[in-house]
């Protein structure tokens, strides 16, 4: 029998991811025991606050090990990470953690989903700081409450305690206080908690906020001291990825005149509201937008720029997953779009015709009224982009910086930011028909 056909919270399945991880770490010999272990996790946010925290050690002089969603990094060489996964496999996991071992690394700065806290695939990983960053919807498809997934995340800061002590060493737990879940997270032992938000009542948090066209410039309090924020990571978003990343050079003793200096040197992440530059004088944005809130966020975000004339949403139909979130987003969508491209994503094992007709059904508007159905992903990114007028802009949502399309039949390479540069050379070469 296939695993494929076992239900995702079967104790088959979940006995078998635990036993996987036991076997890697025999394998690979469990290097997390010779590095400072540095876990994030959280519905959005985690894969800019991991790049920001291993950006800024390594700026620091530390040799850094970074897995993300995105990217992957040893000391001081980056990588692709082309398994469209958070979570990799522990097998791959553990065999990167021993070359990063041999490489000399300090630290391991790894972004972890609720899959792999749920299948027990973060066992035998001696850590040492827990980061929570937001919980939003997402994944109901294994945890079918808000309250279930709060409680799975919530067992990666209990086991905080329970793994292994290295010497001198601290537990350090960092949280994020604007979450309606954080309360949750606090009941957590550690040595030290951090808590951060962008008013009062956290420990540390961001003080007169300015956004300026190219940047960003903002003051951290903190409880002796303020260190003062320019920064081109635009929007609110990133304020809070600062923050957390914050917390943990702080927990670390990084000095505060490294953490000021390294974050004036970041530029982006890609995928993260990433701008694609053009000569049309309108803007386009890459955003890895997956949940209700994330694409609230994005799309309120942007409605704020000014001298904008219109926005040209190019989204998605989800695949096999959280069915729930459909209605939800495209609420979202409908209501902060003035046009709208519904397109593949990754279909997976679903039929592509039928996601997008379940999708449609809950956009207000009839196909035609500022509304097209275009399945193939290239074709909707140019019909967006020969639509578009000055002082508009497009987001391109979900794929962000994903190099693979999944679908029924095979994984297919694909890069929204590059087929939109491309597409882009075709309309200045007036190569469109």
């Amino acid at each position: 029998m296939s695993l494929n056909n076992i239900s995702l919270n079967n104790p088959v399945r979940i006995f078998y991811h635990y036993l996987r991880w036991v076997l890697a770490n025999l394998i690979y010999g469990n290097p997390s025991a010779d590095m400072i272990v540095i876990w994030i996790t959280g519905t959005k946010w985690k894969t800019t606050t991991t790049n920001i925290v291993a950006n800024w050690l390594r700026n620091a002089w530390k040799k850094v090990f970074m897995f993300s969603t995105i990217n992957y990094m040893i000391w001081d060489e980056t990588f692709d990470n082309n398994l469209k996964m958070t979570s990799p496999s522990p097998f791959i996991l553990q065999k990167l953690l021993k070359k990063a071992k041999e490489a000399g690394c300090e630290y391991a700065v790894i972004e972890t989903s609720s899959h792999s806290i749920y299948y027990n695939r973060n066992y035998w990983i001696d850590f040492d700081v827990a980061v929570f960053t937001n919980l939003s919807q997402d994944h109901l498809d294994l945890h079918k409450t808000m309250d279930e997934y709060a409680k799975v995340k919530y067992r990666l800061f209990e086991n905080l305690v329970k793994y292994r002590r290295k010497p001198r060493v601290k537990k350090i737990s960092i949280i994020n206080l604007d979450s309606p879940y954080s309360n949750v997270f606090l009941q957590a032992i550690a040595d030290n908690i951090y808590t951060y938000w962008l008013s009062d009542g956290a420990q540390i948090k961001a003080l007169n906020i300015s956004y300026w066209q190219d940047e960003t410039k903002f003051e951290i309090k903190l409880p002796s001291n303020t260190i003062k924020i320019s920064t081109r990571l635009k929007w609110e978003f990133n304020i809070y990825n600062i923050l957390a990343a914050t917390c943990v050079l702080i927990s670390q003793k990084i000095p505060l005149d490294a953490i000021a200096k390294t974050i004036e040197n970041i530029n982006w992440i890609p995928g993260r509201l990433e701008e694609v530059s053009n000569n049309f004088w309108f803007k386009i944005f890459v955003d890895y937008a997956h949940t209700e809130e994330s694409l609230k966020s994005v799309l309120s975000t942007i409605k704020q720029m000014e001298g904008i004339w219109k926005i040209i949403t190019i989204f998605w139909a989800t695949w096999d997953r959280d069915k729930t979130k459909r209605p939800k987003m495209w609420n979202v969508v409908d209501e902060l779009s003035d046009f709208i491209i519904l397109t593949d994503d990754d279909t997976y094992t679903e039929n592509s015709l039928s996601i997008i007709k379940d999708v449609s059904k809950w956009i207000k508007r009839k196909e035609g009224e500022n509304f097209w159905i275009i399945s193939d992903r290239e074709d909707a990114i140019r019909t967006g982009l020969t639509v578009a007028e000055p002082n508009d802009i497009i987001l391109i949502a979900w794929k962000w910086a994903e190099t693979a399309q999944i679908t029924n039949a095979w994984p297919i390479p694909w890069s929204d930011v590059s087929i939109t540069r491309k597409i882009l050379i075709e309309m200045e070469n007036n190569e469109l028909s």
